[in-house]
């Protein structure tokens, strides 16, 4: 069936006047370059209406080419101008999904953790402050005076070497323990005094699963009117539950340690300290 030359050129018309509708409604680049083809293409509407133009009177030719070229030009004008769209649309979406705040605060981010030791000891300052204990520091570098001779420890006593303590060229050591802090507190404060003194102690001991050189204590002091062992196993049996769990069982057994034997009496025994 042969084109009229007036049926073809209603066609182009209706044809841009469709595509521009379509091309206006494409929401995305994709949909978009599918219409160019669609309506541009080798094979698309403006190439199958245009085939019938060989049949057509070598006068009409030029009308009608030059018709198709003003409705080619006007879809490529209108797809040209969708597609700045989208592309403005879509570089404005990013825009917005990348703005950084500079006013916000920045995301915390942990550094590390805390050593297993630390953790440890702080755990177990937490359960003593919360019986009412303070928690009482000392100096690492300590005299012989606040490590054994305040603490009734004669030159010659065999606690002394037991410690293998290590001694400073200028006469000082680094403590073996943590009671040096106790004889501190106790010139500085009086009763009562209930305290917990953590910290690393130093001993000549050979490194092994139950031994170091640099390890780690936390004692306790008490004193007050009334106080007796049994307020000490409170204290431990409380300390203990709350360390490993309430279904802990827990046993006392009678045991010797040098040092104790050379504390005031009042300090072993646990009788009034006035």
């Amino acid at each position: 069936m042969t084109n009229q030359p007036s049926n073809l050129e209603a066609q182009l018309e209706a044809l841009q006047q469709e595509a521009q509708k379509i091309i206006a409604l494409a929401d995305t680049l994709e949909r978009l370059e599918e219409l160019r083809v669609f309506y541009l293409g080798k094979k698309g509407q403006m190439s199958a209406l245009l085939r019938s133009m060989g049949q057509m009177s070598a006068e009409e030719r030029p009308r009608i080419g030059a018709i198709a070229n003003t409705v080619k030009e006007a879809l490529q004008s209108e797809l040209e101008r969708q597609r700045t769209t989208l592309q403005t649309a879509k570089i404005q979406a990013q825009l917005e999904a990348e703005t950084l705040d500079v006013t916000m605060p920045g995301v915390y981010r942990p550094l590390g953790r805390v050593h297993p030791l630390n953790s440890t000891v702080d755990r177990a300052l937490d359960i003593f402050v919360g019986l009412g204990y303070t928690v009482a520091e000392g100096p690492e570098m300590e005299t012989d005076y606040y490590n054994f001779e305040a603490l009734n420890t004669p030159p010659d006593h065999p606690a002394r070497d037991m410690q293998d303590t290590f001694y400073l060229p200028d006469g000082n050591l680094l403590r073996t323990h943590t009671s040096s802090v106790q004889i501190r507190y106790m010139e500085a404060e009086d009763p009562p005094i209930r305290i917990v003194s953590p910290g690393r102690c130093y001993r000549r001991d050979t490194v092994d699963a139950t031994h170091s050189a640099v390890f780690h204590l936390v004692e306790i002091l008490a004193i007050d009117q009334g106080l007796t062992f049994t307020d000490l196993k409170g204290t431990i049996k409380v300390f203990l539950e709350e360390m490993f769990g309430d279904q802990l069982q827990i046993r006392f057994r009678a045991s010797y340690f040098p040092l104790l034997s050379l504390l005031p009496k009042w300090m072993c025994s646990g009788e009034d300290a006035g």
